[in-house]
């Protein structure tokens, strides 16, 4: 056993512990909710999960499961073009295309490995991808791993997008590549005007709607849907894990052939077990409640709305946006951390982020709500926001 390895990443945590970056964990003894049970702390608020509709925990998202882990078993044994391919993922597929507006999806055991097997899969040396660069970590890896050329655009700054697509003209394919909701700012790609690009340039356009799935739009179709633009995607890729359930898995979305082709190709698919059945049915259960009730999608709106603007009354800096993403800007990194100790003091589970998650300055806590979440629970959050405040001197 190589005694200089472990000492190297002893060296490493002690480093981030130095820093100021690194990360506890919190355990849970109850279902992810808008109240959980914490071990140590009893009962907290959270405002740092992606349950954005409430589902995790919602009857039939969870009876779903059980009667198919009855049904089906505990896993899939292996990948599924090697021992079968269970009804329950199809079933799931069809469901998933038909909601985001696309003609066919494919699903992976998280969007991280969807993700991963789309670039890698789809484009070669011949090729040019364009990624915003404030896209997810995911993405980032995923051009790593391709043999296109990379070319990264400013966030949302369409006037280098345009320039890099008549610069990469004489590529085989072009295919530009953004979130639809990101994560860390809370903000909203700008899909119409990339879509506008994408079309004068013969450019593929991928989204990635992880954090907008089941939350943009009237009915929670995503990005699309929020500005009238369902079934103009070329591809979407997003996540089982988040406002759908919030178990486990993702998928890739898109025409026939572009999923024909992932089954055919794509790394992670191939060699990978598929979504385990009890998973796939509880996101197929996630999936028909959130059609069958939108009004989840308008609550999770107002609270959105409600908490941002309480925020700025209490002299917190939240950056804007139209999405339940509420980042709280405090600048200094030290001054992130320990507002989230001292609300998690208060009972109110907030995560703080520093350098180098953010940019030098841009520390920020990062509340996220829920259509789950009452009045009372943003008020309870609130209330302790501001005794926070008034500890670090902030008011």
């Amino acid at each position: 056993m190589s005694e200089a390895f472990h000492a190297r990443l002893r060296d490493a945590l002690d480093g981030f512990r130095r820093d100021g970056v690194y990360k506890k964990l919190n355990h849970l003894d109850s279902p992810q909710g808008p109240v959980v049970r914490m071990e140590g702390r009893g009962d907290v608020v959270v405002l740092s999960s992606n349950n954005y509709l409430g589902l995790c925990d919602r009857p039939e998202v969870v009876e779903a499961g059980r009667r198919a882990l009855d049904r089906f078993g505990a896993g899939t044994g292996s990948v599924r073009f090697i021992c079968g391919t269970f009804t329950v993922h199809r079933e799931l597929e069809t469901a998933l295309a038909a909601f985001v507006g696309a003609p066919s999806a494919l699903s992976y055991v998280s969007c991280w490995n969807a993700n991963e097997g789309l670039l890698p899969t789809v484009l070669d040396e011949n090729d040019v991808v364009i990624s915003d660069a404030l896209n997810h970590a995911s993405i980032i890896d995923s051009v790593r791993l391709c043999k296109a050329a990379r070319r990264v655009y400013a966030h949302s700054d369409m006037t280098e997008l345009e320039r890099i697509l008549r610069e990469s003209r004489s590529a085989r394919s072009r295919l530009v590549i953004t979130d639809g909701v990101f994560s860390m700012e809370g903000d909203i790609a700008r899909l119409p005007e990339i879509i506008d690009l994408a079309r004068r340039h013969d450019a593929v356009v991928a989204v990635d709607d992880s954090h907008a799935t089941g939350v943009l739009g009237a009915r929670g179709r995503g990005t699309a849907e929020h500005f009238g633009l369902v079934g103009e995607i070329d591809v979407i890729t997003s996540t089982l894990g988040k406002a759908l359930g919030g178990a486990a898995g993702g998928f890739t979305a898109g025409r026939a052939e572009l999923v024909d082709y992932l089954v055919q190709r794509s790394r992670p698919q191939l060699f990978s077990n598929a979504l385990p059945p009890t998973v796939a049915a509880s996101a197929l259960a996630a999936v028909r409640s959130v059609e069958s009730h939108p009004e989840l999608v308008a609550r999770l709106r107002e609270n959105a709305v409600y908490f941002r603007g309480q925020l700025r009354e209490r002299g917190f800096q939240p950056l804007d946006g139209e999405t339940p993403i509420i980042p709280v800007i405090l600048g200094d990194t030290a001054k992130a951390i320990r507002m989230s100790e001292l609300l998690l003091d208060e009972g109110v589970f907030v995560t703080g982020f520093g350098y180098p998650v953010v940019p030098q300055g841009h520390a920020r806590v990062r509340c996220q709500v829920s259509a789950a979440h009452t009045r009372e629970h943003l008020d309870l959050a609130l209330e302790a926001f501001t005794r926070a405040q008034r500890k670090l001197g902030l008011g």
